[in-house]
């Protein structure tokens, strides 16, 4: 979504909205964590097919920092990860390789 959002209108319209927010929710300080979940096949005949999708961020040299949301922060709920770049985010991310741990983890304070 960044550094050139796409228009609203180029977005499926069931995820619209959705994607438009998450775009702004990134680094929620541990607020908001994803779940685990897993697929099993159904006991039919009917074959299954899962497909992982991972969308390649260019490189680039924009500004923008991802940091903890501060309208989550508070003296009593403190950033617990430090600001970054896109493009550090993504250099690390792509070095680290996909495993059991979170990029995000590298960025902890």
């Amino acid at each position: 979504m960044a550094p050139n959002p796409p228009q609203p209108d180029e977005l499926p319209p069931p995820c619209r909205d959705i994607l438009l927010e998450y775009s702004n929710q990134l680094i929620t300080n541990d607020n908001f964590v994803s779940s685990r979940h897993k697929v099993m096949a159904n006991k039919t005949a009917d074959p299954r097919i899962s497909v992982a999708s991972f969308f390649m961020r260019y490189l680039t040299d924009a500004p923008n920092v991802l940091a903890p949301i501060k309208e989550l922060l508070s003296e009593d709920n403190p950033a617990k990860y430090r600001g970054t770049t896109e493009k550090e985010f993504s250099i690390y991310f792509h070095q680290k390789g996909l495993d059991e741990t979170s990029a995000l983890s590298h960025f902890k304070i």
